[in-house]
């Protein structure tokens, strides 16, 4: 992914200002039998342990903003939304992409951040990159299986821990209850049971053999007979499946131009940071230590 440059290194950028902001200086963060751990203490172990590469990214973070500025380069707010939209793909959709940033502990303005870095890396270096039909032609030969559209199911299911419940579930079901409505009242898979049961799109080896031989062998609308597996016992509701096809050059050529883009410029980015690295009078007291 084209953002891999970044939204990684944000998290560790994050974590160190957090405890470099989120304690007053003499705070006590936490005691074990009486014994208090001040947040200096917490400080000194946090710079020992990722200081210096947090503040080795924050040095490149300045750099290529002074950079995107000596070149009179812009990020525009249309050009950040088309990247968060990319994001939230990614992720699922912008609640995916929400909880990926909560679990990490950043915010959205950390990533709107990250975002212009991306950008300004990308208006800076990519005028140097050429993708060559050649090199599109080459990926495409050795790719070809990969770039191809597996056969997916989209499907909900109610999972019970008998086979009585199921059969009940099954018989509300033949006398028209909702399917939504009995996942929520039945369901032990509460991750998805206050969702009416929905799974998404799957491919085959990502399900119990059992589930996927049945779900796979239905029809859209149609709904299964208990299945059994090493959960339990579950009623399968088939919404949607796309057949498997295979990967055109035409088709493809977009997807492999950008794939190769990204893999240029993460190249290029290590020389040419370190080339402005050099060039610019940095002090980190941090090396001074």
């Amino acid at each position: 992914m084209k953002q891999a440059i970044y939204f990684a290194i944000g998290i560790i950028v994050a974590s160190a200002i957090f405890l470099m902001v989120g304690f007053n200086k003499e705070e006590v963060v936490a005691t074990v039998d009486g014994t208090e751990i001040e947040q200096d203490a917490l400080y000194e172990q946090m710079v020992k342990t990722s200081g210096a590469e947090a503040l080795d990214i924050m040095i490149s973070n300045e750099i290529i903003r002074q950079e995107a500025e000596k070149a009179d380069i812009e990020i525009t707010q249309e050009e950040l939304d088309a990247e968060l939209a990319e994001y939230e793909e990614q992720y699922g959709g912008a609640e995916g992409l929400a909880a990926a940033l909560e679990g990490s502990g950043l915010t959205k303005e950390d990533l709107e951040e990250e975002m212009k870095n991306f950008l300004r890396i990308e208006k800076l270096i990519g005028p140097e990159i050429e993708i060559t039909d050649e090199a599109i032609e080459t990926y495409f030969k050795e790719n070809k299986e990969a770039l191809g559209q597996s056969a997916t199911v989209e499907a909900s299911h109610i999972l019970t821990e008998t086979k009585e419940q199921a059969e009940e579930v099954a018989q509300k079901l033949a006398d028209g209850e909702d399917f939504a409505e009995l996942a929520a009242e039945y369901s032990v898979d509460t991750a998805n049971a206050e969702n009416g049961g929905e799974l998404g799109s799957f491919g085959k080896g990502e399900m119990a053999p059992e589930f996927e031989e049945a779900a796979f062998a239905m029809k859209p609308g149609e709904v299964s007979d208990p299945v059994q597996t090493d959960f339990g016992y579950h009623i399968i509701k088939v919404t949607d499946k796309t057949k498997a096809s295979e990967a055109t050059h035409e088709d493809s050529k977009e997807q492999i131009k950008e794939i190769l883009f990204d893999e240029a410029l993460n190249a290029k980015y290590a020389a040419w940071i370190a080339e402005k690295q050099a060039a610019y009078d940095i002090e980190n007291k941090l090396d001074q230590d």
